[in-house]
């Protein structure tokens, strides 16, 4: 169990002179020293000490960054607001924590609901000292308070406790050997625990360094390497975009694959795209696990060659299980399938309950501490997880088979002209339901139905075949780049 700071580095006079953020924004680069951090963060703790929430309106920067770390230096638990949310979300996000002031960039320009907050403004290049701050809170007071998408009703605030955001970063460092020699690169957003918590607070849990690129790119990144960026942190959308561009450029290519480690997130990587960058780059990227209310759950090591299709084992001192899937009374189950369960899972990582939500707590929470996670997954002969889907959408009851959405998209994307594809299953008089795929075409391809029918049938078994096929220009997605199926019609 983690003890001691938060942050170790922050106090220690050895390490002020090292570079800690340095964020590429419109107008600039903007960065900080770690003693320049811990003078500018101390001087705004003194401000909010005692509150009881603050929002800090989060964007790409370094202000954001200097704010959080504000608020967990002071104490007082941050709620990150996504500065692009809708005039809905954002008034149930406020009325729901109840931040007594927001911190923010100088210069930003607020929206109405947020006008009767108390306003801090943060100024990143303001290092005048303020008291140094020498307690520490306790372990298990909240850190943060991360909203989750809100993909099942009215988005849910996450508790997030200083000893689970710790312990999860400690068990990083060790699945990736990840040290204070390493600088790491990304262009991920601040408001979720990918970009916030693995991005910007685990550079500083370990002494390093992090550069954030405002938008990755084929040469933003290579030119990060070649800084001295070690690892690399991105969904699955950047990869395969970032594929794009190294494809056009072999010297950016090979400053990328001068990395140290290419990790990605938040969403499946596709078989094609594990190709793509390892054929370019050199690198295997590995795939890790883990939602708002949990963290990072499992992940594929630094050591290990990754298997594609799988995200890992378990972190140190998480339990990950597969629960039996609910069978309804009447439903006859013949053999595919039988090897899915639902993922659950235990450990020091996970938050403390959803905010001014007991009941939802309790109704995703046993009493001995397994968090029913609503994915769904399988163990490999190899001992590593494979997940096929969510419950809500991507378990498919068709013809007296539970078929995993995921494994059919994975097979889709296997062929060349296809770019994207999302697979759900819709209502089907005979059937029950019937399996539909939604298709991207790769440029300048426009397959045939029967084509890709085929090709499904070839890799899987024949009852997991799509019965229909609906081709559309893009696929709707959410700020992390995960394919938002409900929208989907």
């Amino acid at each position: 169990m983690p003890s001691g700071p938060l942050f170790p580095a922050l106090s220690d006079p050895g390490h002020a002179a090292v570079p800690a953020y340095r964020f590429t924004e419109a107008d600039g680069d903007r960065a900080v020293t770690y003693g320049e951090l811990a003078a500018v963060a101390d001087r705004l703790a003194g401000r909010i000490r005692g509150r009881s929430r603050v929002a800090v309106w989060a964007t790409p920067s370094l202000a954001t960054a200097v704010g959080v770390v504000a608020g967990l230096r002071a104490g007082v638990p941050v709620v990150p607001v996504n500065a692009k949310l809708g005039e809905r979300e954002l008034e149930h996000v406020l009325s729901d924590s109840a931040p007594e002031a927001v911190l923010v960039a100088p210069g930003v320009t607020l929206p109405p609901a947020v006008d009767e907050l108390e306003r801090i403004d943060v100024d990143p290049s303001d290092t005048t000292p303020g008291d140094p701050v020498t307690d520490e809170p306790d372990p298990e007071s909240p850190a943060l308070v991360v909203y989750t998408s809100g993909t099942t009703g009215a988005p849910k605030g996450a508790v997030l406790s200083r000893r689970a955001i710790a312990s999860n970063l400690d068990a990083l460092a060790d699945a990736w050997a990840w040290t204070g020699d390493d600088l790491l690169a990304h262009a991920l957003p601040l408001f979720h625990v990918h970009g916030l918590v693995l991005g910007t607070l685990g550079p500083l849990r370990r002494g390093g360094s992090l550069h954030h690129l405002g938008a990755l790119s084929g040469a933003a990144l290579a030119a990060a390497v070649d800084g001295g960026a070690t690892m690399v942190f991105g969904v699955p959308t950047q990869y395969h975009r970032l594929a794009a561009d190294l494809e056009s450029d072999a010297d950016a290519a090979a400053s990328v694959g001068r990395a140290r480690l290419l990790v990605s997130g938040s969403a499946a990587l596709t078989a094609v795209d594990h190709e793509r960058i390892s054929r370019l780059t050199g690198h295997s990227v590995r795939e890790r696990y883990g939602l708002t209310e949990t963290l990072i759950l499992t992940a594929a090591r630094a050591d290990t060659e990754p298997e594609v299709g799988t995200v890992g084992k378990p972190l140190p001192g998480t339990e990950v299980r597969l629960a039996p899937l609910p069978v309804e009374q009447d439903e006859a189950v013949e053999g595919a399938g039988d090897d899915l369960g639902s993922v659950e899972v235990r450990g020091p990582g996970l938050f403390s309950g959803y905010l001014n939500l007991p009941q939802a707590t309790a109704e995703t929470t046993t009493d001995d501490g397994w968090y029913a996670t609503g994915d769904i997954g399988r163990w490999t002969g190899t001992g590593l997880l494979a997940l096929v889907g969510r419950k809500a959408t991507d378990l498919i009851k068709s013809g007296g088979y539970k078929i995993g959405a995921g494994e059919i998209e994975n097979a889709l994307l296997e062929h060349p002209a296809v770019a994207e594809v999302a697979v759900v299953g819709e209502a089907d008089d005979d059937l029950g339901e019937r399996v539909v795929a939604y298709v991207v075409p790769a440029p300048g391809e426009r397959p045939e139905d029967r084509e890709l029918v085929d090709h499904v049938t070839h890799l899987l078994a024949a009852h997991k075949r799509p019965r229909e096929i609906r081709y559309r220009e893009s696929l709707p997605r959410n700020d992390m780049g995960k394919v938002q199926k409900k929208k989907l019609s």
